[in-house]
């Protein structure tokens, strides 16, 4: 993990600028892109307000602009997903995992969030819930926002046809005792995959490893090295996922500052 930001390097950006370029297409613009994205890792990473996003960045409203440009398009999660590929092959791992491990997050949204807003009652958490399936390596395959009252088990259900479409080797979901039940059912007799359930024992106190599941909670841990998703700041979940997209892209580029084309 960065200890203090840093842009991307001229490598990485040339990845990431294929990426923009074959989503919308290549054309001359009045500014520079690079700026702007990295303005917008920045900002997911200071968790600064839109209006104070530093000077030497392009304007606010232009970076947002395009912050939600990419959001709608869909752009961020190729980038994302392109990423988890590239990093995976880097690990000298298959391109698609075949075994992932989900989990959720309950967070709390500041006080003029009102859409799909809830309060999760077993955590005393009143906000927004965060869905994630990760792979081996911890790398992010689905991400899905509910609100906080919806159960693990229901929310989970988002991230499933991300799975399959992400993966045509998958095998296995590993999962704790939230996610028994209907979910269970429709992995094992409609997607065809073994769950595994696992759970800490009662007796041990603090946080234990779980074999097939830690990897999803060592992920979530690393969302809390960026101060934008501290809470939940975003009117809309499509925001609030657009963020987690790109914290994870943050991580995975600082892994990785030679990454090839």
């Amino acid at each position: 993990m960065q200890t203090k930001f840093t842009g991307p390097t001229d490598s990485q950006w040339q990845y990431i600028e294929k990426i923009l370029e074959k989503e919308q297409g290549k054309r001359k613009r009045h500014h520079d892109l690079r700026e702007i994205f990295t303005a917008i890792i920045w900002l997911t990473r200071t968790g600064v307000q839109w209006r104070n996003l530093d000077s030497k960045y392009p304007d606010w409203s232009i970076v947002y602009y395009y912050f939600n440009k990419w959001s709608k398009m869909g752009i961020l999660k190729k980038l994302l997903s392109g990423l988890v590929v590239t990093e995976r092959i880097r690990q000298k791992r298959e391109p698609c995992a075949s075994r992932v491990a989900i989990d959720s997050q309950s967070v709390k949204k500041v006080s003029f969030i009102s859409l799909e807003s809830g309060i999760d009652g077993g955590k005393k958490v009143n906000g927004r819930k965060r869905h994630l399936a990760v792979d081996s390596l911890g790398l992010p395959i689905a991400v899905s926002v509910t609100s906080a009252q919806v159960h693990d088990g229901q929310g989970g259900f988002e991230l499933l046809w991300q799975v399959e479409e992400s993966s045509d080797r998958l095998s296995t979901i590993c999962a704790d005792l939230a996610y028994r039940g209907e979910f269970s059912d429709v992995v094992e007799n409609v997607y065809r995959w073994k769950i595994e359930i696992t759970q800490k024992p009662e007796s041990k106190q603090g946080f234990v490893p779980q074999k097939g599941r830690w990897q999803v909670e060592r992920s979530i841990s690393w969302l809390n090295f960026f101060r934008r998703l501290s809470k939940d700041y975003e009117r809309t979940t499509a925001s609030a996922i657009a963020f987690i997209q790109l914290a994870f892209c943050s991580i995975i580029l600082a892994r990785n500052p030679t990454i090839e084309i």
